[in-house]
């Protein structure tokens, strides 16, 4: 496909978004997550916002439907979904830290609640420590799973089991595997692999233009690709 015509279809899609599209978000709160609501919010696409303390969020927009909740609830989560058409997850442990069991349990709700809400496209984010049978991690990318590992043994045995979950559900998922997060607005080359995480940071603006265009593409539907600033 030729630059214009690749430009001409982003256009196209952004625009169905504005149009068609509510995003179901969690952990919009988040460090990561601040910055896929301002991301969306700047691309006008309305969404829904799981929010588990009403005073961490405080913007006001006629896109924003806030729904008060906590992502271990599944009435919450089913309350979420209901209306849009895709999930994205920025979960994390959040301060104070959840129970380590938080990333299993939050996808085993949302996944049973988008069947029931007959909502089929999910994008969520985890650790580069999560492993899958395609993975060719190279000396640094091993380096920083072992550490997790050793170092939060628990958490990363949910999250191998929140892919586990996702392996046997029925959805259209992408797991979006990732460094260390930079909490900045700048942009950059954005490295995409299935086998190794080239790179040891990505942008929180890079990761929000990411999860964002998951939403219509194809390319990564139920696979666990890396993503990362060179």
């Amino acid at each position: 496909m030729d630059t214009t015509q690749y430009i001409s279809d982003l256009l196209f899609y952004k625009e169905k978004m504005k149009n068609t599209i509510k995003i179901a978000i969690i952990g919009g709160t988040g460090k990561s997550g601040r910055y896929l609501v301002k991301q969306l919010l700047h691309q006008g696409i309305p969404f829904k916002i799981l929010v588990r303390n009403p005073t961490n969020f405080q913007i006001k927009d006629p896109l924003i439907e806030v729904v008060n909740g906590d992502v271990k609830n599944y009435e919450d989560v089913y309350s979420l979904i209901n209306g849009c058409s895709a999930v994205i997850s920025t979960l994390g442990l959040g301060l104070p830290a959840s129970e380590t069991s938080i990333f299993s349990k939050a996808s085993t709700n949302i996944i049973r609640a988008m069947n029931e809400c007959n909502v089929k496209r999910y994008i969520v984010i985890t650790g580069l420590n999560v492993d899958t049978s395609f993975d060719k991690k190279g000396p640094a990318t091993m380096f920083g799973t072992n550490w997790m590992k050793t170092n939060y043994p628990k958490s990363t045995a949910d999250k191998q089991l929140e892919y586990d979950i996702l392996l046997r559900s029925n959805i259209n998922w992408t797991l979006v595997r990732l460094p260390l997060i930079e909490l900045t607005d700048e942009r950059n080359e954005v490295n995409v692999s299935l086998e190794d995480c080239i790179g040891d940071k990505i942008s929180a603006t890079d990761l929000a233009h990411f999860l964002i265009e998951q939403v219509h593409d194809k390319a990564f539907i139920n696979q666990s690709p890396f993503i990362a600033n060179p």
